[in-house]
């Protein structure tokens, strides 16, 4: 058996049942997770994981084609976890401020258990040209899956503001939201509460800037700053 192929049995994958598939596919992701804290990115190989893990290599390939496409599942599955824990704030407030700052808190409440890792991980997401960076477009799944969380709190709000910022907003919020993780990462305060004191004190100006964006006086400025992020963007 080659390290790339390995047999298989139906939708479970390599040799049992989609039950056992699915628990050998999280023990394989939760092996990368503790590799990549204990010895870095670069350093762990997916022979590495799967020796860990108990599993043969050609299993683990089954499973994650790459290093990268552990990351990837990494993302999804944390941004699927922000999701959740944002559904009770959603739920039940109505005004644009305290949605936003329930989205921001939820996502550093999933991420925070990974807080120690972060730092040596990002050195790696951090370079432009890297599958890992959440602006590649290999990282375009759980990037939407985040605008689509910050669409929801602007859409279910009851917040008026002007055509074109409620299209744009969201791509707006989500960059907003990767500046206060790149906060969190370098945060050393006890449970990173800065980070948590950085979003609630942005989000009320947030707020009061969204809600000025109707008035005519700041129209312009409105285009401006939209023009902007287009030629930025493209």
């Amino acid at each position: 058996m080659t390290e790339q192929s390995a047999p298989t049995t139906a939708a479970g994958g390599p040799g049992g049942s989609t039950a056992r598939g699915e628990q050998t596919r999280q023990l394989i992701l939760d092996t990368a997770m503790r590799l990549f804290r204990e010895r870095g990115y670069a350093r762990t190989t997916m022979r590495a994981v799967a020796q860990e893990a108990g599993v043969a290599v050609g299993n683990a390939y089954y499973y994650f084609g790459s290093k990268e496409h552990l990351v990837q599942e990494f993302y999804a599955g944390t941004q699927r976890e922000h999701r959740e824990a944002a559904d009770a704030v959603l739920a039940r407030e109505r005004d644009f401020g305290p949605r936003l700052a329930g989205v921001l808190h939820a996502g550093i409440d999933v991420l925070s258990p990974y807080h120690a890792f972060a730092g040596a991980f990002f050195k790696t997401a951090a370079e432009p040209t890297s599958p890992l960076s959440p602006f590649s477009a290999e990282s375009s799944a759980p990037r939407d899956m985040s605008i689509a969380l910050f669409r929801e709190a602007l859409t279910g709000s009851t917040v008026k503001l002007d055509d074109e910022l409620r299209e744009a907003l969201p791509e707006l919020l989500w960059l907003g939201y990767m500046g206060v993780v790149l906060y969190w990462v370098h945060d050393r305060s006890a449970g990173q509460i800065k980070t948590r004191q950085l979003i609630d004190g942005v989000v009320p100006l947030v707020d009061r800037l969204v809600g000025l964006s109707r008035l005519r006086v700041l129209r312009p400025v409105t285009r401006q700053a939209l023009a902007l992020i287009h030629t930025l963007r493209h």
